[in-house]
């Protein structure tokens, strides 16, 4: 059923919208394409947080995932931490098959390890869930627990790790007094070891093995002993370390024992828990690989089973947009480098892989640099720009959808010039899609998923929650998403006339691409972004 019209949707990864100009790198950028947008096409303002896109609250920072979830399914559900949430309030997931069968096979005769991002960010996961969970293992008869933390500075201010681990410690202290012999065993930085993802960098997740399972690599008496060592390393990329007793690693994973995964984000949770689970990885090295009963807190991609065991069933997303338009038999493409290729395919169609129709879909993965994205802020933005451009003049899709990542992955490393490179390369490869769309007629959907480096500094309030001896002077590098609102804009070359709502979120979109297609709006999606057909 083709089409008189073609869209695209261009996602510009974490471009929020924030009128201040201090630290916001995308007023501070030069952008002649986005004034020209501004000031010439409909836009509007969308919800990319909280509520909007399933999270528990509007005090929860949007994420990639949920963004491209509510996107693709053109309406809300709730997502990984509102799930688990009302899971321990129920007691549901510790009254589930998963977790009844993981504390009788580890017993009082084997050790739990808990493995995962120690703050409350609550995009990878949250500290209470892993607080419910320790506390819940005395009533198991589990008597003795490891805990492997990978620290933030990313979904949360940098400097704060300090904190998180103080509070674990104090939970900790709790479950020895009870009689469970619970401590630290390891960790390391989120983006040093363990928690890579898309196959980017799989040297992460070896060395995240090696600390982990194996006990290998610098080992202190004490946290203290930790931060003392690496008195400057910023939380992301602190240096892997070993929790040590007489000089022996305290918590090594060995056969028999147990390990929870409570990261409910997939992504950076797929590859480490193949690397618990797959008997075949030749990715990375595993010089010991001992059988464990692995459960995720989720299961990170339904389709791949990963993990085959997992404690809280994660939303199930049926009659998304790509799957309607496939039905239809519409013509996709999508593409994006390998950091944000899994964003307009798996989550972007209900957290599915893999395609609806082949003979309709072209998915195109743009293979990211393995380094540091403020070293190059315009990333893969050209090739992603000349893979699509070529498909616009060969008219090869009714509906596409691309994403550039460098708003956030050079926004999550803190460097503001950086950021604002990384924005002004984003709008050169808006002006190139425009001149093409023009020669094609393609309309364009131009937004973001959340926001991230539109507000680049701590404001006053995060400054005193992060408390770092790293920072003694200000302002202070902030590296998380943000509550901001995303821009929206809808280029059409023939210059049609479109009122937008001003008060729709992401959810809109999908309504949007099939009213823009000519198609009817489906009644399960929210409503369409445009008030009235032009």
């Amino acid at each position: 059923m083709p089409t008189n019209q073609n869209v695209l949707l261009v996602v510009m990864d974490g471009i929020g919208e924030r009128e201040a100009r201090g630290g916001n790198a995308c007023k501070l950028a030069h952008t002649p394409t986005l004034n020209y947008l501004r000031e010439s096409a409909p836009w509007a303002l969308l919800k990319a947080h909280g509520t909007a896109v399933g999270l528990p609250s509007d005090d929860d920072i949007g994420n990639s995932e949920v963004g491209h979830n509510a996107m693709g399914a053109g309406r809300v559900f709730d997502q990984g931490a509102k799930l688990i949430d009302r899971a321990i309030a129920t007691g549901d997931l510790f009254r589930g098959k998963v977790w009844t069968s993981l504390c009788t096979e580890v017993g009082a005769q084997h050790t739990l390890h808990f493995l995962g991002l120690l703050s409350d960010g609550n995009v990878h996961s949250h500290e209470s869930h892993l607080y419910a969970m320790l506390r819940r293992v005395l009533q198991e008869g589990i008597r003795r627990v490891r805990v492997h933390i990978l620290l933030d500075g990313r979904d949360v201010s940098e400097g704060t790790s300090r904190g998180y681990v103080k509070k674990l410690e104090e939970v900790l202290t709790e479950l020895r007094a009870a009689g469970c012999d619970a401590r630290i065993a390891s960790g390391g930085g989120r983006m040093r070891i363990t928690m890579d993802r898309y196959q980017a960098d799989w040297a992460m997740v070896e060395r995240g093995w090696n600390t982990h399972v194996l006990g290998e690599g610098p080992r202190f008496e004490s946290m203290e002993a930790v931060f003392a060592a690496n008195p400057v390393a910023g939380d992301q990329f602190f240096p892997e370390f070993i929790l040590a007793e007489n000089g022996k690693p305290v918590g090594p994973i060995l056969d028999g024992d147990g390990v929870i995964l409570f990261n409910f984000r997939g992504d950076r949770a797929m590859e480490i828990s193949q690397a618990f689970t797959w008997d075949i990885l030749p990715q990375m090295q595993r010089k010991r690989f001992p059988n464990v009963f692995f459960v995720g807190m989720m299961q990170y991609d339904g389709d791949l089973h990963i993990p085959a065991q997992y404690l809280v069933e994660p939303p199930l997303i049926q009659g998304t947009l790509g799957e309607y338009l496939a039905q239809k038999g519409l013509r996709q493409f999508a593409c994006s480098e390998t950091q944000k290729f899994g964003h307009v395919t798996y989550f972007f169609n209900g957290n599915r892989s893999g395609y609806f129709n082949a003979s309709l879909e072209e998915y195109v993965e743009v293979p990211s640099d393995n380094l540091v994205f403020n070293l190059k802020p315009w990333m893969k933005a050209h090739e992603i720009t000349e893979v699509t451009l070529d498909r616009m003049e060969r008219g090869t899709f009714d509906f596409g959808r691309i994403n550039y990542p460098n708003g956030d992955m050079v926004g999550h490393t803190g460097d503001l010039d950086a950021a604002i490179l990384a924005v002004e390369t984003v709008d050169r490869m808006l002006e190139r899609l425009i001149v093409m769309a023009r020669k094609t007629g393609t309309i364009l959907l131009i937004t973001a998923d959340h926001g991230n480096c539109e507000e680049m500094y701590l404001s006053a309030t995060e400054k005193a929650e992060a408390r770092s001896v790293l920072w003694g002077k200000s302002p202070i590098s902030k590296t998380s998403h943000t509550l901001s609102a995303v821009p929206f804009y809808l280029y059409d070359p023939k210059n049609r006339v479109y009122p937008l709502r001003t008060d729709g979120g992401l959810s809109a979109i999908a309504n949007t691409v099939l009213q823009l297609l000519g198609l009817p709006v489906q009644a399960r999606y929210d409503a369409s972004l445009i008030q009235d057909s032009p």
